[in-house]
């Protein structure tokens, strides 16, 4: 059972173990389930990234008669008794529930439907429940052994019956040397149990953290193949904006060369002047190609959100351009700083972009083309960027970022329906949210919930 750091639907009975494991210890619990009484004790371990933080537990339940079966049917009486001094594990069923006199009140959510029975001393239960045999004409006689187990919140009792070694006193060495070799016996499987578990919760460990490097490299290689994906899709538009401004440059150098030979040296340098341009737009682009394509494995960082949208807006403008598409964008007049990753938040916002492009050219001819970005202030710390298209708008909006769900007629042509989906995991990885709905006058509104960066110098919060 894994929780994340946001904290997801977990059993409430394993509040206390799970709240031990996420500060990087291991956590341990016992409790009685609600409803089939099973008796249980879960471990709680951490799983911790490869930066250090723990970003999810592993929970593990064992039922109480598991560990109870390899006790049952031993002379020697052995429970175990918790903090509030309830016998929650015994190799007799009947002292199972018992609780010691005068024990502080116990929780009613710790064993739900359940009796407590009072118990008395380690002679009474002897006597009382006819735990070994009682001599007749006379009570049990009994020697209670109990010891702390700090480790999982219990305290281990053990009965060892002396009637015998008092009635036959030259027996005595004989009977406390089998006493102790009971006590021994069972303290032994006690700690080869403990060993064994110990053992166990090392394999699921180690078999969790292969599991979870293995999930990561997949969703790298992933984003990456989405990355690639839409390159493709760009490579045509892309190619028209660095062409065009290639055949400007190379009219304005031959005007530029025939105006020095005549002498016009202002005008001349009026069409070097558009040269340097031309070339500052074309650098700009292939910056924009280069650092999108590139893979990114850095943690959240300080980013300039609307340098990331003119920077997609960039490599987008070619098919925005053939698909007739205008472009309805405000840079924000402060600046919008948030914690992110560029590259990544590039994918978000061209995939975005894309779908939006896809949706509209289902549209009839005539009808409105029309994309529109945003970045406003959202929740106290946050900042939001919208982006809303003219489109026909979302079919099945609770479905939209499922893993290979897509409104495309084709999915082996037009994608997997996976763009969507790798973009709500880009956008929770940096703490944020992403989120879809029609808009109130037609087409569909994407959401992008951002953490606002700290001022600089400032440690940033948790």
């Amino acid at each position: 059972v894994l929780a994340g750091p946001e904290g997801g639907p977990v059993s409430l009975e394993m509040t206390g173990a799970l709240a031990t494991a996420t500060q990087g210890t291991t956590g341990f619990a016992h409790r009685v389930l609600a409803g089939s009484g099973m008796r249980v004790f879960s471990f709680a371990a951490p799983v911790f990234a490869p930066e250090g933080p723990v970003v999810g537990v592993l929970l593990l339940r064992l039922p109480a008669e598991r560990v109870e079966a390899e006790g049952r049917g031993n002379p020697v009486p052995v429970w175990f008794t918790d903090r509030w001094g309830v016998t929650f594990l015994a190799n007799r069923a009947e002292m199972v529930f018992g609780i010691e006199p005068g024990a502080a009140a116990v929780p009613a959510t710790l064993y739900p439907g359940v009796v407590l029975a009072p118990m008395g001393l380690a002679a009474e239960r002897v006597a009382g429940v006819a735990l070994v045999p009682v001599p007749q004409g006379g009570g049990a006689r009994g020697i209670e052994i109990t010891r702390d187990l700090p480790v999982i919140g219990f305290q281990g009792h053990a009965v060892a019956d002396a009637s015998g070694a008092l009635r036959a006193g030259r027996l005595a060495a004989l009977a406390t040397g089998g006493g102790l070799l009971g006590l021994g016996a069972v303290l032994f499987a006690l700690a080869e149990r403990r060993r064994r578990l110990s053992r166990d919760k090392a394999v699921l460990e180690a078999r969790v953290a292969a599991r979870t490097a293995e999930l990561e490299r997949a969703q790298a290689d992933l984003v990456q193949a989405g990355k690639l994906s839409a390159l493709g899709q760009m490579s045509a538009g892309i190619s028209h904006e660095l062409n065009q401004p290639l055949m400007a440059i190379r009219s304005y150098a031959e005007n530029a060369e025939l105006l020095l030979e005549r002498g016009r040296t202002t005008e001349a340098a009026e069409n070097l002047s558009k040269i340097s341009e031309m070339a500052r737009r074309m650098g700009r682009i292939i910056k924009n190609l280069r650092a999108f394509a590139r893979a990114e494995a850095e943690p959240a960082a300080r980013v300039g959100l609307a340098s990331v949208v003119e920077g997609a807006l960039d490599l987008m403008a070619g098919r925005l351009a053939r698909a007739g598409v205008s472009v309805d964008w405000v840079r924000p007049t402060s600046p919008a700083i948030v914690m992110g990753g560029e590259v990544r938040l590039g994918q978000v916002v061209i995939n975005l972009i894309s779908n939006a492009l896809e949706a509209m050219e289902t549209l009839p001819a005539g009808a409105p083309r029309r994309l529109s970005l945003r970045i406003a202030p959202g929740a106290p710390g946050r900042i939001v960027l919208s982006i809303a298209d003219t489109g026909p708008g979302i079919a099945a909006p609770d479905r939209i970022f499922d893993p290979f769900y897509s409104t495309k007629q084709t999915v082996s042509e037009e994608g997997l329906g996976l763009g969507l989906s790798i973009s709500y995991g880009l956008v929770q990885g940096f703490g944020g949210t992403l989120s879809g709905a029609n808009g109130d006058t037609g087409g569909a509104v994407f959401s992008v919930d951002l953490r606002a960066a700290p001022p600089p110098g400032a440690e940033e919060g948790t």
